[in-house]
């Protein structure tokens, strides 16, 4: 599944499945958060990721109710890091109602990375599913705003410092994809894995780095640690969204998007 985006500064980006791979730098991510983006994140202090929370965010992740999808942004030339992950999970006794949560690196609020990858989970959300019901915190506005540009919002408090937010999405106004024109040749039509962009669920969560080798290079060679070293770029992905920072429903989950790219501001709705 994977499209190519382009951030609102104009940077390269990709969004791919989450793998069952990831799950250190999930960790990695969730200890860069700030204290102020985890208590938004989980609606509480929290200062580790349980056992039980890592296998709903990776090992529970299937494709087909439970779909998680990373950004990898192009920091220097040709080299891209996972700075955001966007996750939606249906509910398991809701069938039409599923659970949205956007994290986005705290170094990169503010450059249209929510904006560029809420689209592209809302179409690979799980079949069926016509309504969003997550939780906000109520100091996190910019979060409410990103959900109402998904379509007819209510909005109601029952819990002290949250919001209950649902959203209708019955209607798909969101943009499409840009063509995948820049796909590596082996992913092309008429190819051997081909077959995962015509699959892109359960398939295509094995298959990421088969698609796109180039994402992993400079893990591989250890540069992402020179780059720490030197105050670069971070290595890790952030954490996925069990109980995000609007912990909502299944798992708590919810759309995290601290300082909001939907009032152009910062970058969390995420």
């Amino acid at each position: 599944m994977p499209e190519q985006v382009k951030l609102r500064d104009g940077t390269d980006a990709w969004v791919m499945s989450l793998e069952r791979s990831d799950k250190e730098r999930l960790v990695a991510g969730f200890e860069e958060l700030s204290p102020e983006s985890r208590r938004q994140r989980f609606l509480a202090p929290v200062n580790r990721l349980s056992e039980s929370m890592l296998e709903h965010l990776v090992d529970e992740v299937d494709g087909v109710d439970h779909v998680a999808l990373v950004l990898f942004a192009e920091g220097p030339p040709d080299v891209y890091d996972p700075v955001a992950i966007a996750r939606i999970v249906r509910y398991s006794d809701l069938p039409d109602a599923a659970d949205l949560a956007v994290t986005v690196k705290d170094d990169w609020h503010g450059r249209g990375v929510a904006t560029a990858l809420l689209p592209v989970v809302m179409r690979h959300r799980p079949e069926g599913v016509t309504r969003i019901v997550t939780e906000v915190a109520s100091d996190n506005p910019a979060s409410l705003a990103m959900l109402r540009r998904l379509g007819l919002t209510t909005v109601s408090n029952t819990s002290p410092g949250v919001w209950d937010v649902e959203v209708d999405v019955t209607v798909d106004e969101l943009p499409e994809p840009l063509p995948l024109a820049v796909l590596p040749p082996e992913a092309l039509p008429g190819s051997r894995l081909h077959a995962v962009l015509d699959d892109p669920r359960r398939l295509a969560l094995r298959s990421r780095d088969l698609l796109c080798p180039w994402l992993d290079r400079e893990w591989t060679s250890g540069a992402h640690r020179e780059r720490d070293q030197s105050g670069g770029a971070h290595e890790s992905l952030l954490t996925g969204d069990e109980g995000s920072q609007t912990d909502g429903g299944e798992g708590g989950q919810g759309v995290d998007q601290q300082h909001g790219d939907a009032l152009d501001q910062d970058e969390r709705v995420e």
